[in-house]
């Protein structure tokens, strides 16, 4: 959260500076890749507490590790998609040639629409996640109600995914000429669908407690580490130790016990 945060202040700051030097390209490439960039911190939080839900839900499933590469494979296409972005909107400011403007526009559309893809994943995998019957307990975690949960990742990832839509669709239409700007040209478009949501959504956050909602214990590796802790790999490596704690014991007992016999067996006979 605080990651986001940061990233959005640094976006308006450079709206406002863009807004004072209008004619100054860099400051207009770094603002307008700051909007396109920054939510995707929002995205991969709603991604983990999906997975997080997966997990309680389905665990043998949800710690599965096809499931876990899958998760890594989103997680580096992300990473992938952001130098995508970013170079087909830097080198769509400097040329003049129609290919590249063409190729820019493919690479900005690809990323938009995998970001698009990344902001709706969640909802249709929590809804999966409570179709599918169970075939064991329910896991649950953090504070709360587990409907609230599921209430509060929906409700955000429905929020997100209105935005990304709005950026995807706006980056798939045909550029217009300035004279004759579309409706979705208009600035209060832009800020609700860019600003406007986020801000719902981190207030949102904010006020349930998501910290303390979402929260798994630390070390939980498998199927049951949410109910037990996550401690189930330490209890397993600590059993042995326990064991030859308690035979040094027993026998440092038995050695007491030979000693006292002794000694009880000496004063008899020196009393007889």
């Amino acid at each position: 959260m605080f990651a986001f945060c940061i990233a959005r202040i640094t976006t308006t700051i450079l709206r406002i500076v863009w807004a004072v030097y209008p004619t100054d390209a860099s400051i207009r490439i770094a603002a307008t890749i700051f909007v396109a960039l920054g939510v995707l911190v929002l995205f991969l939080i709603n991604l983990i507490f999906a997975q997080r839900v997966i997990r309680a839900t389905h665990p043998h499933f949800g710690w599965h590790k096809s499931f876990y590469v899958a998760f890594k494979v989103l997680h580096a296409l992300i990473i992938a998609m952001i130098p995508v972005v970013v170079t087909g909107t830097v080198q769509s400011f400097y040329t003049l040639n129609v290919n590249t403007h063409r190729i820019d526009r493919d690479l900005q559309m690809t990323g938009t629409a995998y970001f698009l893809l990344i902001s709706f994943l969640p909802m249709p995998m929590v809804i999966l996640a409570l179709v599918i019957p169970r075939k064991t307990r329910l896991e649950k975690f953090g504070s709360g109600r587990w409907r609230t949960k599921i209430a509060i990742l929906l409700t955000s990832s429905a929020l997100l995914c209105l935005g990304a839509a709005f950026r995807a669709a706006t980056t798939y239409e045909n550029p217009r000429l300035l004279d004759d700007p579309a409706w979705y040209d208009a600035k209060w478009c832009f800020y609700f669908f860019n600003f406007i949501l986020e801000i719902l959504v981190i207030y949102m956050y904010l006020i349930v407690r998501v910290d303390r909602r979402f929260w798994v214990p630390d070390g939980s590796k498998g199927p049951g580490d949410y109910l037990s802790g996550g401690n189930k790999g330490q209890e397993k490596q600590a059993a042995p130790e326990d064991l030859r704690r308690s035979s040094s014991r027993e026998s440092r007992c038995q050695n007491d016990v030979s000693l006292v016999e002794r000694s009880t067996r000496k004063e008899f006979d020196s009393e007889v």
